[in-house]
């Protein structure tokens, strides 16, 4: 069931632990099917390495268990990931990953404003990546606390706890979104340093949304054949 959305959870699973955003089995991973609308995560404390696409498990948005094959559970975290796809229908993938320049801000409880153009493809709408308040893992308070944030951003914190990254298209997309995360905050990092503790100028929504692609580009008129 749903078996190449489950290998696409497989592989950025295991990208996200190559690449330093999830280490020691934090983090998780899902995407939903457009047209059962169920969803494949990622199961809870397996190594990555270790993972297949057996150990990815189906479920509905009413938290029922569709498919286990390996007789695994899905992440603790994964009322979070299904309050997500009710409160934004359109979306497809998730990925909350526990990176470090991220966290730290998470920890501090600090957004992280729009310092680069770059930021612009991120889905934000008010010139930043804002903190869920803090909920406990694994329950519905997490699962609430995370809702105004991600009707604000596709990309945001969670306070005391990481980072995530939701898209429209796939897990991949999320994926990149969720690297860009760590990428910003580690640049905003640098510059709060730098700057000896001032804020760096960044972008306001209003330019950010100006962003369009060069209408100048010309392509070849495409001739009936």
């Amino acid at each position: 069931m749903l078996e190449n959305l489950k290998k696409d959870v497989v592989l950025v699973a295991k990208r996200a632990q190559h690449d330093g955003l999830c280490k020691h089995k934090s983090g998780n991973f899902s995407a939903r099917d457009p047209e059962t609308g169920l969803i494949a995560v990622t199961p809870t404390s397996l190594d990555r390495e270790q993972m297949s696409s057996r150990d990815i498990v189906v479920m509905d948005l009413d938290c029922q268990v569709v498919e286990n094959e390996s007789g695994l559970r899905p992440t603790s975290e994964v009322l979070m990931h299904i309050e997500i796809y009710r409160a934004r229908p359109e979306v497809r993938a998730i990925a909350h990953t526990h990176s470090a320049y991220a966290t730290t801000f998470a920890v501090l409880n600090r957004p992280i404003p729009a310092i680069v153009y770059e930021v612009a493809n991120l889905g934000l709408t008010k010139g930043r990546i804002p903190v869920a308040p803090y909920g406990r893992p694994g329950t519905p308070e997490l699962a609430s606390a995370v809702t105004g944030a991600v009707l604000e951003a596709d990309c945001l914190l969670l306070e005391k706890h990481g980072a995530v990254a939701v898209d429209d298209r796939d897990i991949y997309e999320a994926y990149l979104k969720a690297a860009y995360i760590e990428e910003l905050a580690e640049l905003y990092h640098h510059s709060l340093l730098a700057n000896r503790g001032e804020e760096p100028d960044s972008f306001a929504q209003e330019e950010l949304q100006k962003w369009a692609y060069p209408s100048q580009i010309r392509f070849p008129v495409a001739t009936a054949g």
